[in-house]
């Protein structure tokens, strides 16, 4: 899921699609307008899920993508070595995810985190 926007619109701290990939916009410049063309947008941003950085150059009135980014609650059911086995608490969907480093001494059966969903890709995102 993801809408079209003008590049105009996008701001720090927003979201856009890079290589198919969702990603969290770092900064933000804008060249001025040449003589014979329109200003200019350089984005970097980084990887929600992979955590790499990417960059793209794109005239400030050409349509990009932003992804719809969700945050959604699940509780652990299990946890086997670096993996969750989690139910969401809306749909009641069980799916399993990989455990970030910094929670893994965390996780315990039971509690709940909040993870991200966007373009059919999940990330734990911290504990609830």
């Amino acid at each position: 899921m993801r809408q079209q926007v003008e590049v105009r619109q996008l701001r720090e701290g927003g979201y856009v699609v890079i290589d198919d990939e969702p990603c969290e916009i770092l900064s933000i410049s804008v060249s001025k307008p040449g003589k014979h063309g329109a200003a200019k947008a350089r984005i970097d941003a980084i990887g929600i899920f992979d955590s790499q950085k990417r960059s793209i150059v794109q005239p400030v009135t050409a349509k990009i993508y932003v992804p719809i980014v969700e945050r959604k609650r699940a509780q652990i059911i299990s946890v086997t070595g670096n993996i969750a086995q989690l139910m969401d608490m809306e749909t009641y969907e069980t799916f399993e995810l990989e455990i970030p480093e910094e929670l893994k001494d965390k996780m315990e059966p039971g509690k709940e985190v909040m993870y991200l969903e966007s373009l059919g890709k999940r990330k734990i995102e911290r504990m609830a």
